[in-house]
């Protein structure tokens, strides 16, 4: 009975791998940053939100410990399998909360609310295999997927039926990355950009570029990624600049920028997507490495173009081409913008993962 009663005060819990900064609120309001999806997600789903700190706070003294042994997202999984039984289902925010959610709801056994998982990359051998050796599978409901190819190992790894595994087209806050938000600042000679750190092939990109007469701007930077920046110990062509930036900052740059350019290393999974979103929500084409976990946004000659991953010849005429034809890029980054307003953006997200949440309460 008492378990009945705790389910009624709020039906889904959803953890955020990180610490909300408290203005967060005012500063979404007064335009400094996008809106935030676990907020928006939260008022979609009415739902409640464990970050960080608030997991540190609910797990006790224990936290500290067990912080110290294995760091901040055990203890964010662990003060989640607490509260378990006060939800009806709970959304994990990626494999990192996930998957020790998981294991910890099969050692307990009894009952436990339903479990649906954000996943980003699961088929790295170390995650794979924890899943395989625990049969972790069977305490997640459902693998949220940004990536068809991910959704397509998980299916064939484990044999997870169709319905479990849902592919959500990725997002961002379109009306914060909106061309008519910032104006762009004129330069003596055109400017490219590439932007953020998760597996991108600057090496590449730095060889492709130089001698142009272009100003190139890596803002090798990310939120999230642990990733080591690849132009560290490279050498920096005369016309590029890698600084970081904050997303306000951001905004400008995609606003100055006559393309973005997203080098990637092989990878299968949506490695670069926010950057290529927020490129297109600001209505820049895109260039962007051939690799298999990136192929579910562009579509080639539609909203922006493929090269062959390493290869800094076909990158360099790829952009020598696309600058050459300024009504083609207009077209691409148009088409690109029109894709994000219809699919892509964060309203049509949050709507997405409601459904999916809404179908099992």
């Amino acid at each position: 009975m008492k378990a009945e009663q705790s389910k009624q005060r709020g039906r889904v819990l959803l953890t955020v791998s990180g610490t909300i900064p408290p203005d967060i609120s005012a500063q979404i309001a007064e335009g400094r940053r996008p809106r935030a999806d676990y907020l928006e997600l939260a008022r979609g789903l009415n739902a409640d939100i464990l970050d960080y700190a608030k997991a540190r706070a609910g797990a006790g003294r224990f936290a500290r410990a067990l912080e110290r042994l294995a760091g901040s997202n055990l203890v964010l999984a662990y003060a989640t399998w607490k509260l378990r039984t006060q939800y009806e289902v709970i959304l994990t925010d990626g494999e990192q909360i996930g998957l020790p959610l998981a294991a910890l709801m099969k050692i307990a056994r009894g009952d436990r609310p339903r479990h649906y998982m954000i996943t980003h990359i699961i088929s790295v051998p170390k995650k794979a295999l924890i899943i395989d050796f625990l049969r972790l599978h069977s305490h997640i409901d459902a693998f949220i997927v940004y990536s068809r190819w991910q959704k397509r190992f998980i299916q064939d790894r484990w044999r997870v039926a169709d319905n479990r595994v849902l592919f959500s087209p990725f997002m961002v806050d379109d009306l914060f990355f909106a061309p008519g938000k910032v104006e762009p600042q004129p330069s003596l000679r055109p400017t490219i950009c590439a932007v953020g750190l998760e597996r991108r092939d600057y090496p590449t990109l730095l060889k492709a570029v130089e001698g142009l007469d272009l100003n190139v701007v890596i803002a090798a930077a990310s939120p999230w990624s642990r990733r080591k920046d690849t132009t560290a110990g490279q050498r920096l062509p005369g016309n590029v600049t890698v600084r970081e930036y904050s997303q306000f900052s951001l905004r400008q740059l995609y606003a100055d920028a006559r393309l973005v350019v997203m080098p990637l290393e092989p990878v299968d999974f949506q490695a670069g997507v926010t950057a290529i979103l927020e490129a297109m929500a600001m209505g820049k084409a895109v260039i962007c490495s051939r690799v298999p976990g990136q192929t579910d946004v562009i579509v080639e000659g539609e909203n922006g173009t493929y090269v062959t991953p390493g290869d800094p010849r076909a990158l360099r005429e790829e952009i020598l081409r696309l600058c050459d034809r300024p009504e083609e890029t207009a077209r691409l980054g148009s088409n690109g913008r029109k894709l994000v307003e219809q699919e892509m953006n964060l309203d049509h997200y949050v709507n997405r993962l409601a459904a999916f949440l809404k179908s099992s309460l």
